[in-house]
């Protein structure tokens, strides 16, 4: 993706936090040298430096770091609760951090919701009256924005508790009345800044999975912060991993566990249970259907140095497996019919399945069919193939170590 894609786009951005930021410590940060060698030489801390990324409509853009990296800080340049010390950041064709006073205040209700990593809830207020709060802002009527108030909460599965109070609701399900709020002026945009962090780990699970359903069905432009891997893995369409205010690199999360650019986003991926994430897509082949007509001899010539393929019907569908092993019983039999060789009982899988969810069909050591969303052969994914992609990803990670050690 270019840099002058996307609904969101920073280019160039930096942000030096001190009473001089247009000075040294910016001709320092721009010649790259270090964020503690600045703080050493000018007293001021560097915020970002050179951030360049673009988010695409409808997608779910994640910024991962450790604390300074500057992930939240790139964030708040987007809605300009930060101010930029150079660089551009576009919103939807805005320059938002030329935008002031009313305008700004204006742009922020129109284009985007925030959700925080603290509820930030009025203790005060009820449930429905926190969610349409926003609304009540902007003038909105209390019948319509009571309407899009309870249209939120049935995202989140809160609409019995809108009479609530926030400290009569657990701490999930007081998140879920932040990102109700969020929704319910319809934003373009979600802003989340670690905003499942504070949550237990099962409850944390539990909103990413809603997150993402809501997803499939708002498809909603998301920037999510957060300092969790297995976070950004998980519901992030791309990944951007930043360090010392630094972008390291912007993959998919196949790409980032599968091609880690240094070793320290390495590091960051060595203790990821890769089956988690890499998918069949990544690791099947090209199907080679066999012909129904083929004899025993010629199907077995075709296999070639596979372990088996499938027969399909006039639709792609695949309706039996040949492996090499009962082509080679039939034949020892004396038989030159293919057919009487295929067997049924073969697994099937999609695409987007992962190596994890295979894992069991993969133990039985036949190969498994790839098939799309009409049933058609789209792909074949042999065991051995599951096991030598993770184990080269686990060479790479290993790879990268020893350098590190040198």
């Amino acid at each position: 993706m270019v840099a002058g894609d996307g609904l969101i786009r920073l280019e160039g951005v930096y942000k030096i936090f001190g009473p001089q930021p247009h000075g040294r410590a910016f001709d320092l940060a721009r010649a790259g040298v270090g964020k503690d060698e600045v703080l050493r030489q000018s007293g001021h801390v560097i915020g970002i430096r050179d951030v360049n990324f673009s988010v695409s409509r409808g997608e779910i853009f994640v910024v991962m770091g450790l604390s300074g990296s500057g992930k939240s800080t790139a964030l708040r340049t987007v809605n300009k609760l930060l101010e930029t010390t150079a660089g551009e950041v576009w919103v939807d064709g805005t320059d938002v951090q030329t935008l002031s006073g009313s305008q700004l205040q204006a742009f922020r209700r129109q284009k985007m919701g925030m959700v925080f990593q603290h509820f930030a809830l009025f203790p005060h207020r009820n449930v429905i009256d926190n969610v349409s709060y926003g609304l009540k802002v902007q003038g909105v009527d209390k019948g319509e924005r009571d309407q899009a108030a309870m249209k939120a909460l049935s995202l989140v599965g809160l609409e019995p508790y809108s009479r609530n109070l926030p400290r009569e609701l657990s701490g999930g399900m007081q998140q879920r009345v932040g990102l109700a709020r969020a929704l319910a002026s319809d934003p373009d945009i979600l802003l989340m800044d670690e905003a499942f962090s504070a949550l237990d780990p099962l409850i944390r699970r539990q909103m990413q999975d809603e997150l993402m359903d809501i997803q499939n069905e708002l498809r909603k432009t998301i920037l999510f912060i957060t300092h969790d891997l297995n976070e950004a893995l998980r519901i992030g369409d791309r990944v951007c991993i930043m360090r010392d205010g630094a972008v390291v690199q912007i993959g998919t999360p196949e790409e980032i566990l599968t091609e880690p650019a240094t070793a320290y986003v390495a590091e960051f991926v060595q203790d990821v249970d890769q089956g988690r994430v890499i998918e069949c897509r990544e690791v099947m082949t090209q199907p080679k259907p066999i012909n129904p007509d083929m004899s025993l001899t010629q199907a077995l010539a075709h296999i070639g140095e596979r372990s088996g393929a499938f027969a399909t019907d006039p639709n792609g569908r695949p309706t039996g497996l040949l492996t090499i092993g009962d082509c080679v019983r039939a034949a020892n039999t004396g038989s030159a019919d293919m057919s009487g060789a295929l067997r049924n009982d073969f697994d099937t899988t999609t695409p987007q399945t992962t190596l994890n969810d295979v894992y069991a069909a993969a133990g039985r050591g036949l190969p498994i069919a790839v098939v799309d969303q009409n049933g058609k052969l789209v792909g074949d994914l042999d065991p051995r193939h599951i096991m030598e992609e993770m184990g080269r990803v686990e060479q790479l990670i290993d790879g990268f170590e020893r350098e590190t050690y040198l």
